[in-house]
């Protein structure tokens, strides 16, 4: 019964997301959704990848372009490791499926990782480094992106 709730509780976020996501667009008819993921939490993890999914999905089906940018951070950086990932294979589906979805992995959490584990995390080969989370999520705000937090 919970997994049903929460089903439903991620296809209606993505229903909203979809219809909010024209609030902040750039006006160049790519609709533009930036997901924050700074939880390593399993259920948010793929609470993001199934907004990323549906929204997709329903741009895919109206025949929309679309830019999606995963941003990770903090502990939602575990999203992206090839150790640790608990969504790894989503992760890596995702990255083959979907052609404009792109994984953006924070320098500054990977510094932090290598100093603490005396290496650097094998991030999956799709994650592009981005020096900074919430800067880069700053920079898809100005840049026409609507950004949320699932």
């Amino acid at each position: 019964m919970k997994r049903i709730i929460k089903m439903c509780l991620a296809m209606c976020l993505s229903l909203f997301v979809s219809q909010m996501a024209y609030a902040g667009q750039a006006g160049d008819g790519v609709n533009r959704l930036a997901l924050q993921v700074s939880d390593n939490d399993r259920a948010t993890l793929n609470k993001v990848l199934n907004v990323a999914a549906n929204f997709a999905r329903m741009q895919s089906e109206k025949g929309n372009m679309f830019e999606i940018e995963i941003v990770a951070f903090n502990a939602g950086l575990q999203m992206l490791r090839e150790d640790t990932s608990t969504v790894l294979d989503r992760v890596k589906n995702f990255s083959a499926s979907i052609p404009d979805l792109q994984f953006s992995a924070c320098q500054n959490t990977i510094n932090g990782m290598t100093k603490k584990e005396g290496k650097a995390p094998q991030l999956v080969e799709s994650a592009v480094v981005v020096p900074g989370g919430v800067g880069r999520l700053m920079k898809l705000d100005d840049s026409g992106y609507f950004v949320i937090r699932p």
